[in-house]
């Protein structure tokens, strides 16, 4: 009996000391980074932690709610809405957000993501409802900024701040689609047109560019073989002058030589009659069609004749 005692005993210890130890263990939390704890005490707010080490009161205590700090995507569905002009169409939107208020967003709305989803497709109704079919599908900017500063106020008592919203998707009905493809499509063939037509005209003047330039380079070719021509022939009437003018000059010489020759020598007149002859013979070889003879020198002509006979003899 007392050994069967004294086992119970020390396994009611064992199990004392280890519910002491999972009730220790339990008290301390661990908050790892970009998250935080909402701790409630016997039901009611108590405190938010942050990153660390935290110790509780077992029982009393509790983390009510474990909250993401960094940013966070949702992607809702499309959602139906219509234009100004009365078109339907559905919008899927992207907003981009982030928990900036542990407390609020445990305790300011029931299911917030459900509540962002739809204040989201509220908010689109109310924007696109102000614009026609043309606008809202180039307007995707105006709308996007439009969406993120309502949302933004909108969600701010619940703790949470939209850094930014963006329309996924905008799907017109399938006949103002076809339209829309025939319009692009008649816009590409037209502008392909233009390029074509563009690429031909510039074609075309750099083809006449090109003959310009080339007939250009021909004329100043030209012109400067005339004057190359030209200098060939100026050059070639200058050095003919110059040798007619060198050649009379070394005659002159000649000459002049020849009559200070005679002077010196001191001839006779019968010497000064046969040089008188000879000039007349040259005068005679030249090509004038008639000849003036001195009157002194006819009575020299027999002279010369005897002469001729002697040197003959």
């Amino acid at each position: 009996m007392y050994g069967s005692d004294v086992s119970f005993a020390m396994v009611a210890i064992i199990a004392i000391i280890v519910l002491v130890l999972i009730i220790l263990a339990s008290c301390i939390r661990i908050v790892p980074q970009a998250y935080a704890f909402v701790v409630e005490r016997l039901g009611g707010y108590q405190a938010t932690w942050g990153v660390g080490l935290h110790l509780k009161l077992p029982i009393i205590d509790k983390v009510a709610k474990k909250v993401l700090l960094k940013e966070q995507v949702i992607d809702f569905k499309p959602q139906p809405v219509i234009t100004k002009d009365n078109v339907t169409m559905h919008i899927d939107t992207v907003v981009f957000f982030q928990i900036t208020d542990p407390k609020l967003y445990a305790y300011g709305v029931e299911n917030p993501m459900s509540a962002i989803e739809n204040l989201t497709a509220t908010t689109l109704r109310n924007i696109i409802g102000d614009m026609e079919l043309d606008q809202t599908l180039t307007s995707r900017e105006t709308i996007n900024t439009q969406m993120r500063a309502s949302l933004d106020i909108a969600t701010d008592p619940w703790g949470i701040k939209v850094n930014r919203v963006e329309l996924k998707n905008i799907i017109p009905p399938a006949e103002i689609q076809e339209a829309m493809e025939k319009q692009m499509k008649a816009e590409r063939e037209r502008r392909e047109a233009i390029l074509r037509a563009e690429g031909e005209k510039k074609s075309t003047v750099l083809v006449a560019e090109g003959k310009k330039e080339s007939a250009i380079l021909e004329a100043e070719a030209e012109k400067e073989a005339a004057i190359l021509r030209a200098d060939a022939v100026k050059e070639a009437t200058i050095r003919e002058a110059e040798g007619k003018a060198q050649a009379i000059e070394a005659v002159q010489k000649a000459n002049a030589q020849g009559i200070a020759y005679l002077n010196a020598a001191n001839p006779s007149k019968e010497v000064l009659t046969i040089k008188s002859l000879e000039a007349f013979e040259k005068a005679a070889d030249g090509q004038a069609t008639k000849i003036i003879i001195p009157s002194d020198l006819q009575g020299v002509a027999g002279l010369v004749t005897g002469i001729s006979e002697l040197a003959k003899k």
